[in-house]
């Protein structure tokens, strides 16, 4: 069956326009990343603790809040409630392929996200003071992690969804999922600070995420080798995410 831009245009406006209607969403994708980024930044600014980098070190964490949880937690709870509901039942009788439902979910994610990243670098550059090292050319770094990020971790919100079988147990396991790779992929704090061994937080996806965006913002390290390997999960998770999506061809 041949990839169809239309159909995934209809997808991806349905769901945009059923995340519009879902305050508790909105409020969870923009207001309550700005509320953290106030507070932390007063932390980080008090200093002491695992809190002693300059602010702009903590970018990738503070965008790793939305690139990472907001996926998980939409994408999961959606693909349990489809499969609750019959609705891919009900999809699998129409021209969508799962591909192309997947795609239409990373894309209004992907947009969604985007705008709360920008938003959140906004914050972190006028309320904490952050000084960021990013120029034209390292927009489009930042910007394609972001992407592959949303990819990934919407293939892992499917597949948890597929797995779990309620939507309450799928929220669940994705917070269970997500709040530790929060913390140990090398994003607010190293992993050496934390104890952690290497193997652990060299198969988080996350992990390159983190490393992507802060050397094209804060470090000025090379990103080639983290975008690529970022690229690999995205690839895999979202191609399994799609494969396990509960469609009864």
């Amino acid at each position: 069956m041949s990839f169809s831009v239309r159909r995934i245009r209809g997808e991806a406006t349905a769901e945009l326009r059923s995340f519009l209607r879902k305050p508790a969403a909105v409020f969870f994708t923009f207001v309550f990343p700005a509320i953290l980024v106030a507070l932390f930044a007063a932390v980080v600014g008090a200093g002491g603790g695992f809190f002693e980098e300059p602010q702009g070190y903590y970018l990738p964490g503070y965008l790793a809040f939305v690139i990472l949880l907001t996926p998980l937690s939409r994408l999961s709870s959606t693909v349990a409630r489809g499969r609750d509901h019959r609705r891919f039942e009900k999809l699998a009788t129409t021209p969508l392929t799962r591909i192309e439902w997947l795609t239409a979910h990373v894309l209004v994610n992907g947009v969604l996200i985007v705008g709360a990243s920008v938003l959140i670098a906004g914050l972190l550059i006028t309320v904490g003071g952050a000084s960021l090292t990013v120029s034209f050319a390292d927009v489009p770094v930042v910007i394609l992690g972001v992407v592959l990020g949303v990819a990934a971790f919407c293939g892992v919100g499917a597949l948890i969804g597929a797995a779990v079988s309620s939507e309450d147990g799928a929220i669940a396991v994705s917070n269970g999922v997500g709040f530790p790779m929060l913390f140990l992929a090398d994003t607010f704090v190293a992993p050496e600070t934390l104890g952690v061994g290497a193997p652990v937080v060299e198969v988080l996806p996350l992990t390159y995420f983190s490393r992507a965006v802060r050397g094209a913002t804060f470090t000025g390290e090379p990103t080639a080798g983290a975008l690529v390997i970022l690229a690999v999960f995205a690839v895999l998770l979202f191609g399994l995410g799609a494969y396990f999506l509960p469609w009864q061809d």
